[in-house]
Parts: structure tokens; sequence; C-alpha cells
């Protein structure tokens, strides 16, 4: 069952780099759990709809977003800590805090899952975003298909 407004958010391990560019756990509740945080999941770093408008559309509007409110934004996905790093310097994400979910588990857990076998891609995250208060899912917006309209940063602004 699919995670849903008024849901606290799930308590599952991710990782994101260190200073030292290796892969540290952080527990989703920590990175998730206070605050105003939007939450974006797409299904896989480097990949076309997520590098040529998901992803760049949360770097341009990271101002506007705080100036809304909002303490953080995240970007998880079902990759490694070193893509999501390497992904974040490509697109300069230097504000928006990249967690991996290289095991799904993350995705399984808010119920997201999508089968990208017929791409080669094995199971992966729905593309979707959220907004997330003191931990409960207070905005929720999950893309059906392929496109990325209802998860997309201006979508979302307009949530806040």
């Amino acid at each position: 069952m699919a995670i849903e407004v008024g849901d606290q958010i799930p308590d599952v391990t991710l990782r994101v780099l260190d200073e030292g560019g290796m892969p540290a756990p952080v527990q989703s509740s920590a990175m998730l759990g206070s605050g105003k945080v939007v939450l974006f999941g797409v299904p896989g770093a480097f990949t076309p709809g997520c590098s040529n408008v998901h992803l760049p559309g949360y770097v341009e509007g990271a101002a506007e977003l705080a100036g809304k409110g909002v303490d953080k934004i995240v970007c998880v996905s079902v990759n490694d800590a070193w893509t999501m790093g390497a992904w974040a310097q490509a697109q300069g994400a230097e504000g928006i805090e990249m967690a991996a979910d290289g095991n799904g588990e993350f995705a399984e857990a808010m119920g997201l899952v999508m089968d990208g076998s017929g791409f080669g891609l094995g199971m992966r995250s729905r593309r979707y975003a959220a907004v997330i208060t003191d931990g409960t899912v207070t905005a929720l917006e999950v893309e059906e298909g392929g496109g990325v309209d209802v998860s997309s940063c201006s979508s979302i602004l307009g949530k806040l």
C-alpha cells in the first residue's frame, strides 16, 4: 500500500556520501523527520527525464522553495551513494541532499516501487514528490507513466 497524506515517513536506512566521499548510513526518519522537507523520488540518476527535467527543476527552484519555508530538499533514487554524488555534481545540485536507496528498501516502504525490468532497470522508485512536515506527509504527488508533471518543482511550489 502506498504512503498517503497524513502518514509518517518510513524509517529506513539510506546512504549519503560523507565528507571523505564514502557512503554513510542515515535513517530516513532523521533525514526527513524535522522541519519542512520536499522529497522527490526518481527512477534513476542520469536517466533522461530525471537529468533533463526533474532534478534541474528543483535546482532552479531551490531558492523559491526556501522562500516558501522549505528547510531541506532531498532527492532519493534506487542508486548507490557514489552515483547520487556524481549526479549532484554534474547537475550543480549543491543545495539538494542526495539520498541513495541502493536496495530499494525506502521505495518499497513508501509503497512506490515500479518495475523497470523492461528497460533493464529492475525494480526502481516511481517518480513522485512529497512535502513532509516534521515527519508527516502533508502533500504527495505521484506520476502515472513516464511524466514529470505533478511531481515537478513548479507543481510542488503550488502545494506550499
